[in-house]
C-alpha cells in the first residue's frame, strides 16, 4: 500500500504535467483535506519531494488560508542542469538526498534507467568503504564526477 506522501506526491506532479505552464497553484489546507492529513504533511511532501535538486521552485504564501505555487523548471541546456546540480550537491550530500536527484533526472529523461542504477550502485553506502563521517562528502565528489561525464 502507498504512503501518503508518495499518494500526494503523484497528485501534485500530475497536476504540474497536466497543466499548460507546468506549474500549479494550489491551497495547502485544502490539499490537506482532500487528503484528509495535516497541512504539515503537505509541508512534509514539499521540502522532500519539490525542492530544487528536483527540478522544481516552490513559493509558499502563509496566512490567509495559504498557497502553494509549484513550478517545475524547465532544463533547456545540459550544461545549466550541470550547474544547477553541482550548486545543489555542494559539498556533501546524503544517499537518500542523491538518490532523490538521481531519480528526479531519470523523471525527466536526462538519465536512461541504467545510468541511473549504475550511478545508485556506486554512491551507495555499501559501495563506499570508508569512515561514516566522509561518507557525505564522497557521496558527493562521486556523484559531481558521474553527472559531469553524463552531462557534458
Amino acid at each position: 500500500m502507498a504512503r501518503i506522501s508518495d499518494i500526494i506526491e503523484k497528485f501534485l506532479k500530475e497536476l504540474i504535467e497536466d497543466s499548460n505552464n507546468k506549474s500549479i497553484e494550489i491551497g495547502r489546507n485544502e490539499l490537506a483535506k482532500y487528503f484528509d492529513c495535516s497541512p504539515s504533511q503537505i509541508n512534509y511532501v514539499l521540502t522532500t519531494r519539490f525542492d530544487y535538486a528536483q527540478g522544481y521552485y516552490i513559493e509558499s504564501q502563509r496566512g490567509g488560508g495559504g498557497y502553494i505555487k509549484i513550478e517545475r523548471l524547465a532544463f533547456d541546456d545540459e550544461d545549466g542542469v550541470y550547474n544547477i546540480l553541482i550548486k545543489e550537491i555542494g559539498d556533501k550530500i546524503s544517499q537518500s538526498q542523491a538518490n532523490r536527484l538521481i531519480s528526479s533526472l531519470l523523471e525527466r529523461e536526462i538519465l536512461s534507467e541504467r545510468e541511473s542504477n549504475i550511478m545508485k550502485a556506486a554512491i551507495d553506502n555499501s559501495a563506499l568503504v570508508s569512515p561514516v563521517n566522509i561518507r557525505d562528502q564522497l557521496r558527493a565528489s562521486i556523484l559531481k564526477n558521474m553527472l559531469a561525464i553524463l552531462l557534458r
